[in-house]
Order: C-alpha cells, then structure tokens, then sequence
C-alpha cells in the first residue's frame, strides 16, 4: 500500500515537473528494511525526465555495495505525458550473507552532463537467533548418506541409451547395404551392320527368284526394283544420296569419286530402266537378264571389303540406379555417424552428472 500511494505521489509530480531545469525526479526504495541473512529483497530507482536529454543510469554489476550482492537485473524505459516525458526504471534483486546494518549511498545519475543522487536506503540483515543455554541440541557434522537414484533421474539416460543402440543398428544395416550394393555393370556385344553390297545383293537375288518380272506388264516393276537396290547400295556405300538424283547426275558424282569400276554397265542398267518407266521400252528377255548380271557384277567389283572383316564390338552398360543408391547410403552413414556421436556425448555427459 505504501509502495502504490509512493507511485500516485511520484506520478503527480511528474506531470507538474520539477524544479531543475531538465525537470528531473530520482527516487530509490528498497521492497523491505530488514531480512533474514540469505534472504533476497528488491530495490527499484527510478528517474522521471523530459524527453531529448541523455541518461545515464548506474552501472552496477555484482554488488551494490560490499556485503551485498545483485542476483538479478531489470532495465525499463516507459514514455509518459505523450512521449514528452521519459520514466527509466532499474530493478536489482539483491540478497546478503552478513548479518549488519547496511547503509547504502545515494545511487549517481547522469542527465546529460548534471549530476543527480538519489536518497539513500538501510538495510538490516539479522541472523538466525541460537539458544546459548541448549548448546548440546545443536547437531554436529553428519556422514554422507547414500540416497538411491530413483526412475526421473536415470529416466533421460535410459532414453539415450535406447537411441545410442537404435542409431548403431540403422548405421550397421546401412553399412551391409552399401558394401552389397555392387554397380552392376553389363558388357554387351553389338553385332556390326551388315555389309551394304551383301544387302544390295540380297535384293537382287530376291528380284531374280521373282519369276513375274519375266512378263511384259512386269517389267517397269523390274526395273524399278532393281535400280532402287543400286540406289540404295549406292548411298551405303559411297555415301551420297542417290535415291534422289537424276542418272546423269548419279554417274557424274561417281566419275568425281574416281570410282570408274564396270561404270558402262551401270550406266547402260540405268539408262534402259529410265526407258523402261518413262518411254515404255520393253526390252527383251536377254537384255534383262544381262542388266541382272551386270548389276550383281557391279556390287561385286564396287564392294567394301573391309565391311565384311567388321568384328562385333562390346559396349558397356552401368545401372546408374546403382549408382545413385550408393551416395544415398553414403550421405545416410554420414548423417547417422554425426548424429550418434551428438546423441553418445549427450549421453556421457548426463552419466557423469548423475554418478560424480
């Protein structure tokens, strides 16, 4: 009650100002008077003034004074009088283990460059009353019992040791996976592509099995076929896109090539096919059977023979999911490793502080 009247009063005043010029208010009250020795009690100062000036307020560490020490600190700041005034509060929750009477000086404030001191405060600390006529109910020094550790002390150690033997068992099953996790590796044997002149010839013997062609009415079919086998031979060998030239243009780019093999024949195949499809000639039996063998001749005289000495080649093949399952058993030893060591210094530290 004495304390909220004190506050009313320095509220008042305040709102009305002082006399100083920087209208400063500084008061200090202690909660009590007096206390049992190891007791704790509370001292709060306080500084009313305007906004705009700079404050100081003292810098108190452990002790107020000798014999009496600070426990705890509390800083506050509050605005009054829409923030033209300022309230600056400090708490100090003190506390003494000699039993005497204290008088504790006028804390310092700085308000800019003045000056200002507090009241000051008393505090008596009494000790603890002895009957000096029962001296032999005063009990000496006792021995050290052994007090049993009961299920709330030991509880977080248990726990941690679950964990500690939980973690090693995940961190042997993920090193068994990692050291079984071989990459599997196929080695595959890629069979070379077949020689173009044994393709080309192919055609021409299926053309020749055909024994239709031998008609009048099947032989721009005939012929057909047989120049798009050249063609087509043509392209996979030497590497120029006959099926869609011309048969003048076809023996030019040959004669560039320098590759003048059986070239009447072919010339002379082609020629009489154009015929045949545009003019509607209709040679005789003899002459396509000469074209034929002029045909397969020119496959066989123009052949690459080292197509045919092609071996079959390997090629490797890694499962790449493999690979990704050996990083996450890696990154996941390396995580449980961390994380056990974290949890076995937790659990160390907690034995020695249960046992010392």
């Amino acid at each position: 009650m004495k304390k909220r009247i004190f506050d009313i009063v320095f509220f008042l005043m305040l709102c009305v100002g002082g006399a100083t010029a920087q209208n400063v208010v500084l008061n200090a009250e202690i909660d009590t008077f007096q206390m049992l020795i190891g007791e704790q009690t509370r001292i709060r100062l306080e500084l009313g003034v305007d906004s705009g000036y700079r404050v100081r307020m003292p810098e108190l560490k452990e002790s107020v004074m000798p014999g009496i020490e600070i426990l705890e600190q509390k800083h506050d700041i509050k605005s009054l009088n829409d923030n033209r005034r300022n309230l600056y509060i400090d708490e100090y929750l003190i506390t003494s283990f000699d039993s005497t009477l204290y008088n504790i000086p006028p804390f310092k404030v700085m308000v800019d460059t003045s000056e200002y001191l507090s009241n000051s405060l008393a505090l008596a600390v009494y000790t603890m009353p002895i009957d000096t006529a029962n001296l032999q109910n005063i009990c000496g020094p006792k021995e050290v019992w052994d007090v049993e550790l009961t299920w709330e002390e030991y509880r977080d150690s248990v726990h941690l040791g679950i964990i500690v033997l939980f973690l090693a068992l995940a961190l042997a099953w993920v090193v068994v996976r990692f050291v079984k996790n071989k990459p599997i590796i196929r080695i595959v044997k890629i069979k070379p592509k077949e020689p173009s002149h044994i393709v080309a010839l192919n055609k021409i013997e299926s053309i020749k099995n055909d024994d239709t062609w031998q008609q009048d009415e099947n032989v721009k079919e005939y012929y057909t076929r047989l120049t798009d086998a050249l063609r087509e031979y043509m392209f996979s060998r030497f590497g120029f896109n006959a099926t869609e030239m011309t048969t003048s243009e076809i023996l030019d780019y040959l004669r560039g090539i320098d590759n003048k093999e059986n070239l009447e024949e072919l010339k002379e195949i082609l020629e009489t096919a154009d015929l045949v499809k545009f003019a509607k000639l209709h040679p005789a039996a003899n002459e396509n059977s000469r074209n034929m063998n002029n045909a397969i001749e020119y496959v066989n005289v123009t052949k690459n023979v080292e197509e045919e000495n092609q071996q079959p080649t390997e090629k490797k093949i890694v499962n790449h999911r493999s690979l990704f399952e050996k990083r996450v058993l890696i990154a996941s030893i390396i995580v449980i490793v961390l994380v056990l060591i974290a949890v076995i210094a937790l659990l160390t530290t907690d034995l020695y502080n249960l046992f010392s």
